[in-house]
């Protein structure tokens, strides 16, 4: 590989803008791009950080092992704990819809435990959140409803297992 070029410093605002730009325009992988080359001059820039995150999980159904693995190391670098709760949330329900459209065997199941972790992040960041703040609140809403609409979406069936008399 050649060797990667360096961004000025006063270049990070607008190779930000653009990151989440290319993130709209469903693009993660030059979201992510552009974001490491941020952290590479800025490695506690929080907005990188969050824009970073967010374009793994956007490549959770492509690349779910290594995406899961990068995000969750991403969202132990950032800062703020109100961040650091609403993105694992994120993080979580991502997981969840990257399951269901894997359409894998018993993906239901274990998407309804990604969506129930989700809801207790949201619900952590929510005891936290800023004045004025309801975006956690608001993905609660999403996760119960999606929960409450998809009667697939259920627990993991205990097993009960009978012991054999003799």
């Amino acid at each position: 590989m050649s060797e990667l070029k360096t961004l000025s410093k006063e270049a990070v605002p607008a190779a930000v803008e653009k990151a989440k730009h290319y993130r709209l325009l469903n693009e993660p992988r030059q979201a992510e791009s552009i974001c490491r080359d941020v952290l590479a001059v800025d490695p506690a820039h929080e907005e990188a950080l969050i824009t970073l995150l967010l374009a793994l999980t956007d490549q959770f159904v492509d690349r779910q092992g290594p995406a899961v693995r990068e995000a969750r190391e991403v969202l132990a670098r950032l800062a703020d704990e109100y961040h650091r709760r609403y993105y694992a949330g994120i993080v979580w329900e991502r997981r969840a819809r990257a399951l269901l459209k894997l359409n894998a065997p018993r993906c239901h199941h274990a998407a309804y435990e990604r969506l129930r972790r989700a809801m207790a992040a949201f619900e952590s960041a929510a005891e936290i959140r800023p004045p004025g703040n309801e975006e956690a609140i608001l993905r609660w809403n999403t996760c119960a409803r999606q929960i409450a609409e998809d009667p697939r979406l259920e627990p993991e069936p205990e097993e009960t297992f009978e012991a054999l008399l003799e």
